[in-house]
């Protein structure tokens, strides 16, 4: 069975450049908190999301919404307006993490597939049975924390659709869980949807090198020429014991795109491209690159050469969890 691919879009002018690109599934949010992707100028309003469905619709493709964050205390409305907004518009499933939510959409849209995303952190047998028992969950998108190995013993277990990443940004492997930004920004990517929001972004030339800044808080100083990574906690070179290192994580890039056949073989049913905040330009080159390297392994011939490392962050690439043996 060929695998699903499962592309960004930030903008409805993302989302019909992945359908036309080769994209079977194109994921997307509303403007708003209810999705871990909640920068300005992103996102749909629920007319757009509602065009962007028929778009992809016309083509025989479909479209998730992601309402993944989660509900602040006594303020769950505008999670439940996603939740029927998404319906109204003809979206083909919701991709949710909070429990109550996903009691909300099962209880009200019985009939609205439901996903769960990474957010919810569900990477064991006992911890997904519980969402596919409870509230129908049809696919668990997985966290970046498994190896291909231990991806196949779950598909085997489970019961249900699971979706990987392929492709895009590595960070701690909190998943959801990570609350570093907000101890600078006071914006909760939990919450709000904004991690390292643009707006507490800066950037200070130092002589030779240039400074990246989040708030008043220096995360990384980079020599000219040096790629630079978009400045997050989990990203940044800090000095411990007397050495500067990257902490937490390295800015690179997951690309999977060289071992789809080993993701196959282990039943995985959907790939996940990531990059919602990205441009038009990098869903095109990307979705094409994967859209090509897909059609070559149903064929039986080899993958086209990987020519993503340009689009990649930091301009290296890993192949994460999926070959470091992690137990």
């Amino acid at each position: 069975m060929s695998l699903e691919l499962v592309c960004p879009a930030g903008t409805p002018a993302a989302l019909r450049a992945a359908v036309d690109a080769g994209a079977d599934t194109v994921y997307c949010g509303f403007r708003d908190c209810t999705n871990a992707r909640n920068y300005p100028g992103l996102n749909f309003d629920p007319d757009e999301m509602a065009e962007g469905v028929a778009y992809a619709h016309r083509f025989g493709r479909k479209v998730l919404a992601a309402v993944n964050t989660f509900p602040r205390a006594g303020d769950a409305k505008p999670w439940h307006d996603a939740i029927d907004n998404a319906a109204r518009a003809g979206a083909d499933a919701v991709i949710l993490a909070d429990i109550g939510v996903l009691d909300y959409a099962a209880t009200k849209h019985p009939e609205l597939r439901r996903h769960l995303s990474v957010q919810a952190s569900a990477s064991n047998e006992l911890s997904i049975a519980f969402y596919r028992d409870r509230f129908d969950i049809r696919r668990v998108v997985l966290p970046r924390v498994l190896s291909v190995e231990q991806v196949a013993a779950l598909v085997r277990r489970i019961g249900i659709e699971t979706e990987v990443f392929a492709f895009g940004s590595v960070g701690p492997m909190s998943e959801g869980r990570c609350f570093l930004s907000s101890y600078i920004t006071g914006l909760s990517p939990t919450s709000e949807g904004a991690c390292a929001p643009a707006s507490h972004v800066s950037y200070k030339e130092d002589g030779p090198e240039t400074l990246s800044r989040l708030g008043d808080v220096t995360l990384n100083r980079f020599s000219h020429g040096e790629p630079a990574a978009y400045p997050t906690p989990c990203k940044g070179r800090y000095v411990t014991h007397g050495r500067t290192s990257y902490l937490f994580e390295e800015p690179i890039a997951l690309n999977a795109i060289d071992i789809l056949a080993e993701l196959q073989a282990a039943g995985v049913t959907a790939l996940k491209i990531e990059g919602r905040q990205r441009s038009r330009a990098y869903v095109t080159e990307v979705v094409g690159s994967f859209r090509k390297a897909i059609d070559a392994l149903d064929r039986g011939q080899a993958a086209a050469t990987n020519t993503l490392a340009s689009v990649a962050e930091g301009q290296r690439q890993t192949h994460g969890a999926y070959k470091k043996g992690w137990r």
